[in-house]
């Protein structure tokens, strides 16, 4: 979706306010965004790659991925080539959150779109 700055923070709210009411586990900012670039950036991932991504120290990286762990969104496992990193893989489970986020945009965007065109089309008719 394409639109104006409040269109996305409109977009935006209404996707975080979605995923509050969810039945589910909520992800603080660090978390989500942890576990967004995992999902849609490049891989393999490593906390060290992910600590220079988000810019953020590797224990804060660390500890994000220990709860998303927690819920099965993310997983660590030995980098067989260099057994002194880790690498971060995305799970069934995290994948299955991903789409409903996904939907969940896709959705507020949509009724944001459908009730800002309603008052302009009101009055392009009103004009006719």
């Amino acid at each position: 979706m394409q639109g104006t700055p409040d269109q996305l923070i409109e977009v935006l709210r209404e996707t975080t306010v979605s995923l509050v009411r969810r039945d589910g586990p909520d992800l603080t900012a660090r978390q989500l965004g942890v576990f967004l670039t995992v999902y849609l950036g490049e891989g393999p991932h490593t906390v060290r790659g992910l600590a220079s991504a988000l810019n953020v120290s590797k224990p804060a990286i660390t500890r994000a991925l220990d709860r998303l762990g927690e819920f099965d969104f993310a997983r660590r496992k030995t980098d067989p080539k260099d057994r002194r990193s880790v690498l971060v893989q995305c799970t069934v489970k995290g994948s299955a959150l991903l789409r409903e986020i996904s939907a969940t945009m896709v959705e507020a965007g949509t009724a944001f779109q459908k009730v800002t065109r309603a008052p302009a089309a009101r009055e392009k008719a009103s004009a006719s």
